[in-house]
């Protein structure tokens, strides 16, 4: 483990001389690639400088320990000792799950696609409620949100939104959302006061760089219409609004929440070429036998995930079996619990799996 902390030492200062260099700036391809990677390593080589700082520190007591002290100061030593063990022994632990492989989106900035699934108008509300809580999630981690496409209920119902979280590690922290989401609650207009069940889907893509996924513009139909919408001086006047289908795939993206054509294409060709980066590597880890998120749930979007019981103030993940109490909160994008707990999950298995191959 050691020889190879001190491997990626010397290739995470290796790749800050780089980033510095004149003609590597010069080619942004490349230095978005050498970025993305030293950014990655950043979090283990602080880890691993910490461990070699509390090696020494155990030395040195050790040290201490054969020269002439009194008791009281033996004693001191001794504690100081302990801890230091502890903390050795908790940094080893760290430093194996920060070892495992590591999915290569995680860096990535993310697409979040939000759909309104049974439930009628409840269902389109509580998707408007799940957008709400990635943007104040977004809010606690500094990522920047914003709309690519937006489909909305008179009521303020989501019927499908297309939202990009711009931020480092914002798939990493994302990626668990994939799945149906289901609600439990008296919806407003219930008179009666009984309990409805509505649903959501939730779908996370990394999103593509520019560099990565080549279109072929022969492959694409591109389609103008004219806005829908709930009015304003220039819905249903000109045709702003974009279709874009890739034939080969059959995929579809539409966005008309710009006045300008370009800006509408512009926000299309991203949610398609991520959408198609997320085809292309399912296809590729399918034929490796592997899946990078089987240990907690494949991420598809009919797989139910998680339920949020608003009567009894809980949200629980079924992948996991972890329920918090605290679902005002939640709603509220303090999700950093659950998150971590998926994340923790994750790693716990996959060393599991490392250590029995």
């Amino acid at each position: 483990m050691l020889n190879k902390l001190k491997s990626l030492k010397n290739r995470y200062e290796e790749l800050s001389t780089l980033l510095a260099q004149p003609e590597t700036m010069n080619d942004q391809k490349r230095y978005r690639e050498l970025a993305r990677e030293h950014a990655q390593l950043s979090e283990i080589v602080a880890a691993y400088d910490r461990y070699t700082a509390i090696v020494q520190e155990l030395a040195d007591c050790r040290a201490m320990l054969s020269e002439q002290h009194d008791a009281e100061m033996r004693e001191l030593i001794h504690a100081e000792l302990a801890g230091l063990e502890e903390a050795q022994e908790k940094l080893t632990e760290e430093l194996k799950f920060m070892l495992l492989p590591r999915d290569p989106n995680d860096e990535r900035n993310v697409i979040i696609e939000i759909r309104a699934g049974t439930g009628g108008d409840e269902a389109a509300l509580f998707g408007a409620d799940l957008l709400r809580m990635y943007q104040r999630y977004a809010e606690r981690h500094g990522f920047k949100a914003e709309f690519l496409s937006e489909n909305m209920t008179e009521m303020g119902g989501v019927k499908e939104v297309v939202l990009s979280l711009s931020g480092r590690g914002a798939y990493s922290r994302m990626k668990f959302e994939s799945g149906v989401h289901r609600v439990q609650r008296v919806p407003e207009t219930e008179s009666q006061g009984r309990i409805h069940t509505s649903a959501a889907t939730v779908a996370v893509l990394p999103e593509a760089d520019d560099v990565e996924v080549e279109i072929n513009p022969n492959d694409l139909q591109i389609d103008t219409y004219r806005s829908g919408g709930a009015g304003g001086q220039h819905v249903n006047k000109t045709e702003s609004a974009i279709r874009i289908t890739h034939l080969p795939t059959g995929l579809v993206v539409q966005c008309q929440d710009e006045r300008s054509q370009h800006k509408n294409k512009d926000k299309a060709m991203r949610v398609l070429k991520s959408r198609l980066l997320e085809l292309y590597q399912n296809e590729a880890a399918e034929a490796e036998a592997t899946n990078r998120r089987s240990q907690v749930g494949s991420g598809d979007r009919s797989e139910r995930i998680r339920t949020y019981n608003f009567p009894q103030n809980r949200v629980t993940d079924h992948r996991i079996g972890l329920t918090l109490y605290k679902l005002e909160a939640f709603m509220d994008g303090d999700m950093d619990e659950l998150i971590d707990a998926l994340i923790l999950a994750e790693r716990t298995a996959q060393l599991s799996g490392e250590s029995g191959s």
